[in-house]
């Protein structure tokens, strides 16, 4: 007795479609993944970028320390900005992308510049420290930090915005649903302050 052939190809050709489904969405999740890892290794980028500063400060502080004991109050608002901004920074690393860490560690380091531009106005009434060879050299170095976290950031925000492109778009978005994929946050420049580079020049 003969098999008849339309269910043999019915059946063919639904276990062909959902082969083709089943391709589909392994091949849009690993996508997904291989975008969320770039915006993480690029703000892992940031992160070292961001500890350098951190470590530089400290020493910026003490170096000025001995020459401004009247601003007492002034430095002490510099550490208090970047011991926040550590935690802040801290927490975005944990989870880079999610929205109230990074929109936290963005504050952060908009109170972080203010004071540090602060510093930098009030050093300008020192002129034997604006000469201190020590002074010079943090100087530089936290001019070439801040560039550096500059082009971190670029790159960060290039990886975030592909990300959530590819997260957003019909119909990818289904796979982004259904595996949870959730939308990444920019570390946006949310003041006119921030947007320039630190000037430490003096």
């Amino acid at each position: 007795m003969s098999v008849p052939l339309i269910p043999i190809i019915a059946i063919g050709a639904t276990l062909l479609f959902f082969a083709v489904v089943a391709i589909w969405v392994i091949s849009v999740y690993n996508g997904l993944v291989t975008f969320r890892n770039r915006f993480k290794n690029a703000f892992a980028q940031i992160d070292v970028q961001l500890k350098r500063r951190y470590d530089l400060i400290p020493n910026l502080v003490e170096t000025a320390k001995g020459y401004m004991k009247h601003e007492r109050d002034t430095l002490e608002a510099v550490i208090a900005a970047r011991n926040s901004a550590v935690q802040a920074n801290q927490q975005a690393a944990a989870s880079p992308g999610d929205m109230h860490a990074i929109h936290t560690l963005s504050g952060a380091e908009t109170a972080l510049t203010g004071t540090l531009g602060r510093l930098f106005a009030v050093m300008e009434a020192y002129p034997d420290l604006k000469a201190n060879q020590n002074m010079l050299a943090l100087q530089e170095e936290l001019t070439s930090t801040e560039n550096r976290i500059a082009f971190a950031r670029q790159a960060y925000n290039d990886s975030v915005t592909t990300y959530n492109t590819a997260r957003e778009t019909i119909p990818a978005n289904i796979v982004a649903g259904m595996f949870h994929f959730t939308e990444a946050a920019l570390f946006e420049v949310t003041t006119p302050a921030e947007k320039e580079v630190v000037k430490v020049s003096f």
